[in-house]
């Protein structure tokens, strides 16, 4: 078995010259660092990273927490955000619950049990118990995707209500006043504010709540075909319709298409999220756009923050810094399934 004794005599260096490369605990000149990684190659080393993580109290993990993969929006943020833990040398160990709570308390005793340095919540949810258990074990954590008053954790959001709230003023722009909306099925954040803006844009106008124009669906592709499908047998169906994401918008569309009607002719249809899908169907999606790519950077960023500053702490005793409360702003994305009404 190579050790890192035979690596130091093959690139000509101390054994502590060789740790440091491999830990990257000093400054080691570039020449003396490619010898070490020539010989390491040659002799096929790989350094025992068990070993490292006990002697620096890290195992480069971090564990994300996700409710359903199989929505397209959630698989385009954990691909990001492995991205992000790539570059800073994180491997990332993906949890999905199924919207499950003993599901997401299991996971979440695996990812304490492998002792990960951080967890990251996406839209948890499970109990506030579920999320609060690595945070009494002292493990640095980010809850993004719902909002969590008052924990003590970094929460990064991004403006749920006023991307509600624009989608149906947009449809008041293209003349809409009998605006149908298949929302969520959770009362917590996104869903529950996703509505809240659907009902403050229309109470602007003095437009009355109609509960008939409210499905409830759970996120997921075949809800959004089973709501859209009820608004369309009503008597007086909508001439548009806000899905509090675009996996329920698309099967809006299937829907629309089986019922013989056509997006936007016989009816316009606005998402949410701006899923790499929605500009591939057609007519392409018009969508209120998160900034997926912005939010899953500064997620990452924000936990290797705190775990490096859990270290220093360790170290020196001090208190954490307050906790941040990150919101973004959305944007819409205009494209061909609405239509302006005369």
């Amino acid at each position: 078995m190579v050790t890192i004794k035979d690596v130091a005599k093959r690139a000509g260096v101390s054994i502590t010259t060789v740790s440091h490369v491999i830990n990257k605990t000093r400054y080691v000149s570039d020449d003396l660092t490619e010898s070490v990684y020539k010989a390491m190659r040659e002799l096929n080393y790989r350094p025992n990273t068990l070993a490292r993580s006990l002697r620096s109290g890290r195992t480069k993990t971090i564990g994300l927490v996700i409710p359903d993969i199989s929505n397209l929006f959630f698989a385009e943020i954990s691909r990001k955000i492995e991205d992000k833990g790539f570059e800073y040398e994180y491997s990332v160990i993906l949890c999905n619950t199924d919207d499950d709570p003993k599901k997401e308390k299991t996971y979440i005793n695996v990812l304490l049990e492998k002792q990960v340095d951080g967890i990251i919540f996406i839209s948890a949810g499970g109990t506030e118990e579920n999320l609060m258990n690595p945070i009494d074990f002292g493990i640095p954590t980010i809850v993004a995707d719902r909002d969590i008053q008052g924990a003590t954790s970094d929460v990064v959001l991004v403006n749920n209500l006023k991307g509600g709230y624009d989608a149906v003023k947009y449809l008041f722009s293209l003349n809409h006043r009998r605006i149908g909306c298949i929302s969520g099925h959770s009362p917590v954040t996104p869903s529950a504010q996703r509505l809240e803006g659907y009902k403050k844009a229309l109470s602007e106008v003095n437009i009355k709540i109609d509960n008939s124009l409210i499905e409830a669906g759970d996120f997921r592709f075949e809800s959004g075909e089973r709501a859209m499908r009820n608004l369309i047998k009503l008597s007086n169906p909508p001439t548009a319709v806000f899905a509090c994401n675009d996996m329920m918008a698309m099967g809006a569309m299937r829907a629309v298409s089986d019922c013989g009607m056509n997006i936007p002719e016989d009816i316009s249809l606005i998402g949410f999220d701006n899923i790499p899908l929605s500009k591939s169907v057609y007519p392409a999606l018009t969508t209120i756009a998160q900034p997926i790519g912005e939010m899953a950077d500064l997620i990452v960023e924000m936990l290797v923050a705190r775990i490096s500053q859990k270290k220093k702490n360790r170290k020196s005793d001090e208190e954490e810094d307050d906790y941040k409360r990150v919101v973004m702003e959305t944007n819409l994305i205009e494209r061909g399934s609405c239509r302006k009404l005369s």
